[in-house]
């Protein structure tokens, strides 16, 4: 039977690499997509749209009402402030990852698949604490114990930067004209803020041309 993988899906340039790499490792994938309470909603209709450009099945899963905790601490989740664009701690979502995670460790449990796959990488390791190998060792200890069972946590791209996962995915064939990185919710990448200056930067950098349509 071909190994299975679940592949934690936001629609961006990281997640969607990610998803075409474990295809290229010759995983049968499960994708999942969360909604949480975020301003970009977008993220969800793109990541269908790379789970499309796969033909794999993608699970789409509503914690929105996580919205009431978030949006006083987070911007990605609050529409009255505006997103800066450089990093600040105000556009931190408090154990984001920690908590999709838990939830795609659970959906690997029910289709049998012992790998669960994020696009964590070393370019967010000075921000983000649950995008460093400290927290997925520590993690993977936690889903041993809690679980009893063998599902393994697996960020491929935890040492390499931004720019350099772009080029990967150039050569895995990644479609990054149907990814999305905005925090906004516009009808094109606003262009401005940290996440939309993060995607100019790694085209950049590794000299691929940028396919993203934006605002300015």
């Amino acid at each position: 039977m071909k190994k299975r993988a679940v592949v934690v899906m936001s629609g961006g340039p990281d997640s969607s690499t990610a998803a075409y790499w474990t295809k290229n490792q010759g995983y049968e994938i499960y994708g999942i997509t969360f909604k949480y309470g975020q301003i970009a909603l977008k993220e969800t209709e793109y990541a269908k749209l790379i789970a499309n450009e796969l033909g794999i099945d993608i699970e789409e899963i509503d914690i929105s009402s996580l919205n009431k905790i978030f949006e006083g601490v987070t911007l990605l989740c609050n529409r009255n402030f505006a997103i800066p664009s450089r990093f600040e701690p105000s556009i931190i979502v408090p154990f984001r990852n920690a908590i999709f995670l838990s939830i795609a460790v659970a959906y690997a449990i029910s289709v049998n698949a012992k790998t669960v796959i994020y696009g964590a990488h070393a370019s967010d390791r000075p921000f983000y604490p649950d995008c460093r190998e400290e927290f997925i060792q520590a993690f993977n200890r936690v889903v041993k114990i809690g679980t009893d069972n063998d599902v393994t946590i697996v960020a491929p791209f935890i040492r390499m930067k931004k720019w350099e996962i772009i080029r990967l995915g150039v050569k895995l064939g990644v479609p990054y004209e149907l990814t999305w990185s905005c925090y906004l919710n516009d009808l094109v990448h606003c262009g401005r803020c940290e996440s939309c200056v993060n995607r100019k930067s790694a085209f950049l950098k590794a000299r691929i041309p940028d396919p993203t349509k934006y605002k300015k």
